[in-house]
């Protein structure tokens, strides 16, 4: 088995898969009578048909080192998870290779962090690393699958 260690979550490392959720830095803009930051449109959602909906996953959390056997992605729909508790989760991504997988690439989040996933990016399932699991998804609704997955032959190791 090959040993994938966890990378720093950047925005820079990220781009190829999409993009990182968080209120670092100063807000777009003030708001609520100037108690609330507004951090605008940080996802580009992304649908081919159907629309925008917002579901709740409860995933069970996991440990490390962490075994990926599996990756998945949705041609027809971009897909964002929002953390409901503040713990890191792992977020596993792999470059597209002529319709495959390639080598994939490990992050953590930081507590509250989310992040919103390229129409068509291969991605690991949901791994939170605490309980409760509990997250927002942003992603499509609509006709047809909207879904590939890819068993490796020879798992991945994800250690810190």
């Amino acid at each position: 088995m090959t040993t994938i260690k966890i990378e720093p979550l950047t925005p820079e490392a990220f781009a190829p898969f999409g993009q990182i959720l968080d209120a670092t830095g100063a807000p777009d803009k003030i708001i609520n009578q100037g108690k609330c930051g507004r951090y605008h449109d940080r996802a580009t959602l992304d649908f081919a048909d159907g629309r925008a909906a917002i579901s709740i996953f409860k995933a069970e959390p996991r440990a490390l080192p962490y075994t990926l056997d599996l990756v998945e992605r949705h041609p027809d729909g971009s897909q964002a998870f929002l953390p409901m508790y503040e713990a890191s989760f792992l977020v596993i991504v792999a470059p597209d290779d002529n319709g495959t997988p390639g080598t994939p690439l490990a992050f953590r989040t930081a507590p509250g962090q989310g992040i919103n996933l390229n129409r068509g990016t291969w991605h690991g399932v949901l791994t939170p690393l605490a309980p409760p699991g509990l997250f927002a998804v942003v992603d499509r609704v609509g006709p047809g699958a909207n879904l590939e997955e890819h068993w490796f032959d020879t798992p991945y190791i994800v250690t810190g």
